[in-house]
């Protein structure tokens, strides 16, 4: 697996990238461009997500416990069973998504 714990990947381009099960423990990612990359397993507390771009990606089974994901957007990801417990997803885009997440009043479950 890969490992970006504490990185620094502000605006960085991982559209369409396998990054399965990876590590992004307190990662920053803000306005990063993840569209239809697989984040499926990853372990993401405490990530910056803010303003990044998740369009299409896949977030199965992710944990994204106290991650800020405000303004991100998530139109067509999948969270099934993403773990969102303490998100920040203010201003979030959620069009389309698969909400089969949990801990979050935004998931369906």
């Amino acid at each position: 697996f890969v490992n970006f714990m504490d990185a620094n990947l502000e605006g960085a381009n991982f559209a369409n990238a396998i990054l399965h099960s990876t590590l992004f423990l307190n990662a920053n990612l803000s306005n990063a461009d993840l569209s239809g990359a697989d984040l499926s397993n990853a372990m993401a507390v405490q990530i910056n997500l803010s303003d990044a771009d998740l369009s299409g990606a896949n977030l199965n089974e992710a944990n994204f416990s106290y991650g800020d994901l405000s303004g991100a957007n998530l139109n067509g990801a999948d969270l099934s069973g993403a773990n969102l417990n303490g998100a920040d997803l203010s201003g979030a885009n959620l069009w389309g998504a698969n909400l089969n997440c949990k801990n979050h009043a935004v998931c369906n479950q």
